[in-house]
């Protein structure tokens, strides 16, 4: 029996923006909503299904029979199925049953538009709503002021599953947990911002969440949706921006996931060569069809909006931009010039970005590119993709080479130092080192460090140092900020117990000192993406490793002096070149004892002299500690 009603939220101008590839809310409309008909409640159940015979919900309340609760199809050859069935209740269990137009083929799938699904392993969507009462006004209506180009932008990347554990009922922290647990390491660590690997629902554990199936549902692993609110609101509350990993770039082709929705290639592009990826063995959504387009600006902007982030990273755009990415020759096709370069992606990436920016007051997209593509973070209207930044994996990839060296030989690799400062202002970057870099057989950071114990965590304290004060925000994978010694396991917990060793809890001071220096020095952030704000001191003293610069703030007087020493060897009277007279006062050494360093640096100001060196009129003599990086004022 069909007890189905007729019922639409959608006008003619939904339509219309749908075809286009302009509704930008389409959450709003499409999947299941509570609503009222008539004075009766129920569920208004709406789904894109162009290549369908017919659509039924199907659930615990009519027995998953197909049939009994049929949708309508519209009449404006948009293919939504539509209809409003009454007496069903927020929890409610249901998947979409659809005879394919296509030698009939059944398909069962989850909504595209849920807004929670049944926990891992089981795939079905839950009937669920948003109501959630925000406390977080107070950041909401300054985060302009928080979270802009010239502001402070340092990350603490998480994976939720593994961050910390309950270790005696062996299970993940829950979200309600992690708004107390997680909210206070982080404000007690100050990092500005916390980056969430994927936590939108995913099947498949070993996927870290990159393989998504529910774009607009958080994972149920550790809660529900008003859950993860909270732990939203809680991060706010402390002062903490939040981004989200978005991956608009592939989906798994799970059987209940958007892969074969109606029987036909409607997400995914139906030419293998660009509808599949054969690096993660994945399907790619169809940049180039409109209602595609529509589905995954609508899930960014649904985030900003009721989740409150602050920010998307989005993932893979390099594999979005090429056509021959990962592929051999013939197995992709140029495109009508002839080139390499999606162009449905760049279009469908600029309207994400422009879309973005327009709606959303102080937010920030950053792109994980690692090609030279030009103007990844530069605006649409000269030309660029958009996005607010990018990350410098050129930047990562050389400096983790260098500090893999062996100290005496490091004099004969400067360049992989130096190099970054030749590009770091064609971009907006941010400095990576991400969990991607303590996998595989990488090593984690600390395990990449050379030297004795002492030299490994020295130079670990060298290497965040060095990042702190080189121009660009900084994303720092968890674990890493206490020295985290083995693999990053994603089944596992992060090994708390190393904070017990003096070694690990010195590298956890440090950051937590590296970032109040990164917040409270206007010259660190001020100016991080352009090239007025850093100035070389000595970057060709090779023979020493020593590199020395100047960053710069909008005020002259705060700007700071950065020496960083690469070797082992303490360098007493080092000269360099400063801009003006005065003395140097030492804010911060990464050798202090606190930290587990030798406690060699410049207690005391020092006067500058009025001595040529560097090319400049004054200079001052210096102690250069081991391993170390020294930050100076000058006054």
């Amino acid at each position: 029996m069909n007890l189905v009603q007729p019922h639409s939220l959608f006008t003619d101008f939904d339509i219309d923006l749908f075809k286009a590839g302009k509704h930008f809310r389409l959450y709003e409309k499409l999947g299941a909503h509570l609503t009222k008909v008539n004075g009766v409640k129920g569920v208004y159940f709406a789904v894109w299904a162009p290549s369908a015979r017919s659509v039924s919900v199907v659930g615990d309340f009519n027995y998953w029979i197909q049939g009994e609760h049929q949708l309508q199809v519209r009449w404006d050859a948009s293919g939504i199925w539509e209809g409003f069935i009454p007496g069903i209740d927020k929890g409610t269990i249901y998947k979409y049953k659809i005879q394919s137009n296509n030698n009939g083929i059944v398909t069962e799938k989850a909504d595209p538009f849920a807004l929670y699904c049944e926990k891992p392993p089981h795939t079905a969507s839950v009937i669920w709503d948003l109501d959630y009462k925000w406390k977080d006004k107070k950041w909401m209506d300054s985060r302009k002021d928080k979270n802009g180009l010239d502001k402070p932008y340092s990350v603490y990347e998480v994976h939720l599953g593994s961050w910390k554990r309950n270790v005696e009922e062996n299970r993940f922290l829950t979200y309600i947990e992690l708004a107390d647990d997680l909210v206070n390491y982080v404000k007690e660590t100050g990092f500005t911002h916390v980056e969430f690997m994927p936590i939108m629902e995913y099947p498949y554990d070993p996927s870290w969440g990159y393989q998504l199936v529910g774009y607009f549902a958080p994972t149920s692993r550790f809660g529900k949706p008003q859950d993860f609110m909270l732990l939203v609101d809680k991060l706010h509350q402390a002062g903490i921006g939040v981004i989200l990993d978005w991956v608009p770039s592939h989906f798994p082709d799970d059987s209940h996931g958007l892969g074969f929705f109606d029987g036909s290639n409607l997400y995914e592009h139906p030419d293998r060569r660009k509808g599949y990826h054969p690096d993660w063995k994945s399907l790619v959504f169809n940049y180039g069809r409109n209602e595609v387009r529509s589905f995954l600006i609508s899930n960014a902007i649904f985030w900003l909006q009721h989740y409150h982030v602050d920010g998307l990273r989005v993932d893979a755009v390099a594999s979005m931009l090429y056509l021959d990415y990962s592929r051999k020759d013939g197995e992709w096709e140029p495109n009508i010039y002839g080139g390499r370069e999606n162009l449905d992606t760049i279009s469908f990436l600029k309207d994400f970005n422009e879309a973005v920016y327009a709606n959303f007051e102080g937010v920030q997209t950053i792109a994980e590119e690692s090609t030279s593509f030009p103007m990844v973070s530069r605006p649409t209207f000269l030309g660029g993709l958009g996005f607010g930044m990018k990350w410098m994996m050129g930047w990562m990839h050389d400096t983790l080479q260098y500090f893999q060296k062996e100290s005496v030989y490091r004099k004969y690799h400067q360049n992989d130092l130096t190099f970054s400062m030749t590009y770091a202002f064609t971009e907006n970057f941010m400095l990576p080192l991400s969990h991607d870099e303590v996998v595989y057989g990488k090593k984690s950071i600390l395990g990449r460090m050379t030297g004795d114990e002492w030299q490994r965590f020295a130079n670990l304290r060298l290497l965040y140092g060095y990042m702190f004060t080189h121009p660009g925000g900084k994303l720092l994978f968890m674990g890493s900020e206490f020295g985290q010694s083995a693999e990053w396991k994603f089944d596992g917990s992060l090994d708390w117990n190393l904070l017990q060793f003096a070694f690990h809890d010195g590298i956890k001071k440090c950051i937590t000192d590296l970032n109040g220096l990164y917040k409270n020095n206007p010259a660190l952030f001020e100016k991080q993406f352009t090239a007025d704000g850093f100035e070389w001191i000595n970057y060709s003293d090779a023979q020493n490793a020593v590199l020395s610069y100047i960053r710069k703030g909008n005020i002259e007087k705060e700007n700071l002096v950065v020496v960083c020493n690469f070797t082992p060897v303490v360098r007493e009277n080092y000269r360099i070149g400063v801009p003006t007279k005065g003395k140097l006062t030492e804010l911060f050494n990464t050798d202090k004892k606190e930290y587990g360093g030798s406690g060699i640096g410049n207690p005391k100001a020092i006067k500058i002299e009025n001595e040529p060196w560097n090319g400049r009129e004054f200079s001052a003599e210096l102690t250069l500690s081991p391993l170390g990086v020294s930050v100076f004022k000058i006054s």
